[in-house]
């Protein structure tokens, strides 16, 4: 019978799976003041804690940040707004209307930011070619070009920092 304390076979060091999802600039604002703890989306491809690279959409156009994420909290479009109204009040009811034509939702509870200087969508189709934002979540490590360009991203310098952390929560 194994040891329920022997964990000489976890992988502590082992890479969460990153994905790469846009965003609007006015909530990447809203995540680096604070006051946005969560993301919320219609689905979402892990299980698990997740390395999320923003790329902010037009206007700005920039692969910019890494923000760590908790594991995605699901339940439905009422469950998903009953969450997004204790952790910001007024913003339950856009958030249902957003995850109700789906019939449920994903909350993504944000750990941390690390903004980097980034690079513009000129950058990105000079290292990757033919370049198109993406409309929903993309698997990084599936695409090794992207996967060298987010790599690069990562070892610049952080820009600004911010930690959060979100109540630990269960959809009821």
């Amino acid at each position: 019978m194994p040891d329920l304390f022997d964990d000489t076979a976890t992988d502590f060091g082992a890479p969460v799976p990153r994905v790469l999802m846009s965003l609007h600039a006015e909530y990447y604002d809203l995540i680096m003041a604070g006051d946005k703890i969560y993301e919320y989306r219609k689905r979402y491809p892990t299980t698990g804690a997740s390395a999320w690279y923003v790329y902010l959409t037009a206007p700005t156009s920039t692969l910019i940040a890494v923000i760590d994420l908790d594991a995605p909290i699901t339940g439905s479009p009422d469950e998903i707004a009953e969450l997004a109204e204790r952790a910001r009040p007024g913003n339950g009811a856009s958030v249902r209307d957003y995850l109700a034509p789906a019939g449920h939702g994903v909350a993504l509870p944000i750990r941390r930011v690390r903004e980097y200087p980034g690079f513009t969508a000129t950058e990105i189709s000079e290292a990757l070619g033919k370049w198109h934002p993406p409309q929903g979540q993309t698997l990084i490590d599936r695409h090794p070009r992207l996967a060298k360009l987010c790599d690069e991203l990562t070892a610049a310098p952080i820009v600004r920092e911010r930690h959060l952390q979100p109540e630990p929560s269960a959809v009821p």
